[in-house]
């Protein structure tokens, strides 16, 4: 298994913590996201470097911008 990059932890760290504080299961923030739940949950375990769009699609679901999520997972990061 390749080594997980720390950026991409974070990332999902900080999405894992907004899916739970809005009370979505993984299977039901994966179908707000249209996004498969195999990969919401390999984003949220850091195996997975999400595209720009997949971004905006787990930003929607979560009801923040992409900004926002973003500069939550650099939080996370830090």
């Amino acid at each position: 298994m390749a080594k997980q990059s720390p950026e991409c932890v974070s990332f999902g760290e900080a999405v894992r913590k907004l899916r739970m504080a809005n009370g979505l299961s993984q299977d039901d923030f994966a179908a707000a996201a249209d996004l498969h739940r195999t990969y919401v949950g390999g984003i949220e375990r850091g195996e997975r470097n999400p595209t720009l769009t997949s971004i905006h699609r787990l930003a929607k679901a979560l009801g923040v911008t992409s900004a926002e999520l973003l500069r939550r997972a650099s939080e996370e990061f830090a």
